[in-house]
């Protein structure tokens, strides 16, 4: 049986990986496929560089269009990246009748709709295992393994880049500063790392596997993100003293209003597994009506990661090359007319736990102030430490972890308290989740 024809756009870190993990376990690839995959056009700018990586075993292009247009390839991989030219290139590879394997999740993410709506007009798949997680099959398991399960809730650690700078803040006391230059100088931070470390990477991640989970559209735009370079390290050591671990998480959940989805550093008890994920490495909880939780971990970026659940797609697609597009698996899991119109919560409407730092006045009837406020909020205090003050000062400071509480209540009541005349500059607020309660 003639192999199946590839064309690889983008020959960068993954591409790389992708074309040496093909070639390598071509063998074990093709038993698995059923006929063979072939890489026969690679196309990138760097045309040099794609003819070192090629060396003589595919056809090397300086124009993608070529690529996504020739009647011969059956399946076009899209690791240009971005959401302008990779978007036009994967549209017209679709409208061309190809097949799309891509690793870029802030594509799917803002304009997943259209692509899976054009791909299901034109009876071909779009597959994106790669997208999120790197190496994990964070996608198979909640679009396959996990379909006898109504999704009760995710919470993963996303970001690698976020997951090294906290870890390293918190094992080795250093500043967000030092250590961002650190994750630099290492290759796990870009030049400009806003994406990762302001909660924007982990918010397309986040966006898919909530699609997914719920059946619902991708809506990135409602994804509600936050930081973490505003993290100290008096937070973290507090954190650590009460029992908890702070991580960037990306969450959602069903909630009886809605689906939440937000992204933000948040306190977790240090029992639970998630909470011991340290440096690069990503890590997902997943909570199922049937099958209760499961936790799928690994390395969430680099070449050959990646290129494993890229690989696994051109797999998967072969597999079902002639298979009639009904009976094909959905998208997003769940049959495209059957899409709910579930809405996203806005963050106001969350109801989580918060752990509250102030900085006060060391002087009597402070604390019966600030928990007046709290209460007239009906937020209670699950557990509070009040430090003691530095010799020569008069201050101290006030950690507080609250019960369940929505967040609008708690953001009226932060706006009390840091106008009380006790209370010396903004209150600091981290969520907390217990990941162990339904």
């Amino acid at each position: 049986m003639k192999s199946i024809q590839v064309g690889l756009l983008g020959i960068g870190t993954v591409g790389g990986g992708t074309f040496a993990v093909l070639l390598r376990n071509q063998e074990e690839i093709t038993r698995r496929a059923g006929r063979g995959i072939e890489i026969a056009v690679i196309a990138d700018k760097d045309v040099e560089k794609a003819r070192q990586v090629a060396a003589g075993r595919a056809k090397v292009s300086g124009d993608a269009n070529e690529v996504v247009t020739n009647p011969d390839i059956d399946i076009v991989i899209e690791l240009i990246g971005g959401c302008t030219i990779a978007k036009d290139l994967v549209l017209k590879a679709i409208a061309n009748g190809k097949h799309v394997v891509t690793a870029n999740k802030a594509l799917l993410a803002t304009h997943g709709n259209e692509i899976f709506a054009a791909a299901q007009k034109h009876g071909v798949m779009v597959a994106f295992e790669g997208a999120v997680a790197g190496g994990i099959p964070i996608i198979k398991a909640l679009r396959e393994g996990l379909s006898a399960n109504r999704i009760e809730w995710i919470a993963g650690i996303i970001n690698g880049t976020s997951n090294f700078i906290l870890s390293e803040m918190r094992t080795r006391g250093a500043s967000f500063d030092s250590v961002l230059k650190e994750a630099q100088m290492r290759g796990y931070a870009e030049a400009d790392p806003a994406f990762d470390i302001e909660g924007i990477d982990a918010a397309h991640k986040l966006t898919i596997m909530s699609a997914i989970a719920y059946g619902i559209p991708m809506q990135f735009d409602k994804a509600y993100t936050e930081g973490i370079s505003k993290l100290t390290q008096e937070d973290i050591r507090y954190a650590e003293e009460l029992g908890y671990r702070i991580k960037l998480l990306g969450i959602t959940r069903r909630a009886p209003k809605g689906i939440e989805l937000r992204v933000h550093p948040t306190l977790i008890p240090k029992s639970r597994l998630i909470a011991n994920v340290e440096g690069v490495m990503n890590a997902i909880l997943v909570q199922g009506d049937a099958v209760g939780a499961t936790m799928y971990y690994g390395a969430g970026a680099g070449a050959e990661p990646t290129a494993s659940a890229v690989v696994a797609d051109l797999v998967d697609v072969t597999r079902m090359h002639t298979a009639d597009p009904e009976h094909r698996v959905p998208h997003l899991a769940f049959q495209p007319d059957q899409l709910a119109a579930t809405p996203i919560l806005p963050m106001e409407e969350v109801e989580t736990s918060y752990y509250l730092r102030m900085r006060v006045k060391d002087q009597p009837g402070v604390l019966a102030d600030i928990t007046r406020v709290l209460a007239d909020g009906a937020i209670s205090i699950d557990a509070m430490v009040q430090k003691e003050p530095s010799e020569g000062e008069d201050q101290v400071d006030i950690i507080m972890l609250t019960h369940l509480v929505v967040e609008k209540n708690v953001n009226a009541a932060i706006r009390r308290i840091e106008a009380l005349p006790v209370v010396l500059g903004k209150v600091t607020r981290i969520r907390l989740e217990e990941l162990g309660k339904n």
